[in-house]
């Protein structure tokens, strides 16, 4: 069944050197882009992380220090990656939770304004756990009858992931455009990526953790200004703290 386009998608999987948002780095990512007139075009970049690969995500990816010493930084194909999925809907496997944060994180660390309300998303991992619970290379076999030989390897999880969307969309009585998707696959309420802000009934931002979780965040910063300067200086993802800015900014303009 064929997805339903008013503009390029792009399917996307990172590999990185951990699962922190705000420490990790990304060393691969691979990018298949799909036009509405069927047409298509794939990207994979093997970026030097700046750190070391820990054993334990080395067990995972494969990606070994030397495998990206002499690669490009981030900084260096930012721009190249962020014209691909420019003007694009993004989607991915649990890429809500882990492939949007971690991109945006390198995005703004390289300068790069990353605006996450200019894209809508499909996590197809979310339609997958909402209809059958398994993992990326169980889905791969439930709903495509492959094995996934190379699971963990950017480009091997990016094509699989639009073709279990693909199948889904086939196997599955749901609006198969991108907005409806995105809306089925959406992480309610969240303001931003990696769900430190969530959003009330009334549409406020409110804290999702710490003494202050359930409160208004301009509520919060009008009766304790100081609490804004420490998230700042503390180990919250780069996107996150954008969005507490935002909140200041728009309760200093009241």
């Amino acid at each position: 069944m064929k997805l339903k386009l008013h503009r390029p998608i792009c399917f996307f999987d990172v590999e990185a050197t951990g699962i922190n948002i705000g420490k990790d780095r990304i060393i691969e990512i691979s990018i298949l882009k799909i036009f509405p007139n069927g047409n298509q075009e794939d990207k994979t970049w093997l970026i030097y992380p700046g750190i070391p690969i820990p054993p334990q995500s080395i067990a995972i990816h494969g990606i070994k220090d030397e495998d990206v010493l002499g690669k490009p930084k981030f900084k260096e194909v930012a721009f190249s990656i962020f014209r691909m999925i420019e003007n694009t809907d993004l989607a991915g496997y649990n890429s809500n939770r882990f492939d949007i944060p971690i991109l945006a994180e390198e995005m703004l660390r390289s300068g790069i304004s990353f605006d996450i309300k200019k894209h809508k998303t499909i996590d197809v991992q979310v339609i997958f756990h909402k209809m059958e619970p398994r993992t990326l290379s169980a889905a791969y076999k439930y709903y495509c009858n492959k094995n996934l030989m190379k699971a963990h390897n950017s480009k091997a999880d990016t094509f699989a992931t639009y073709e279990i969307l693909l199948a889904q969309l086939e196997k599955y009585d749901i609006k198969k455009d991108v907005k409806s998707l995105n809306q089925f696959s959406h992480q309610k309420n969240i303001a931003d990526l990696a769900g430190f802000i969530k959003i009330d009934e009334e549409g406020n931002e409110i804290f999702n953790f710490g003494k202050y979780k359930g409160k208004k965040v301009f509520e919060i910063f009008e009766k304790d200004p100081n609490y804004y300067g420490w998230i700042q200086n503390s180990d919250f993802p780069l996107y996150t703290k954008k969005i507490f800015t935002g909140v200041k900014l728009k309760t200093f303009n009241k």
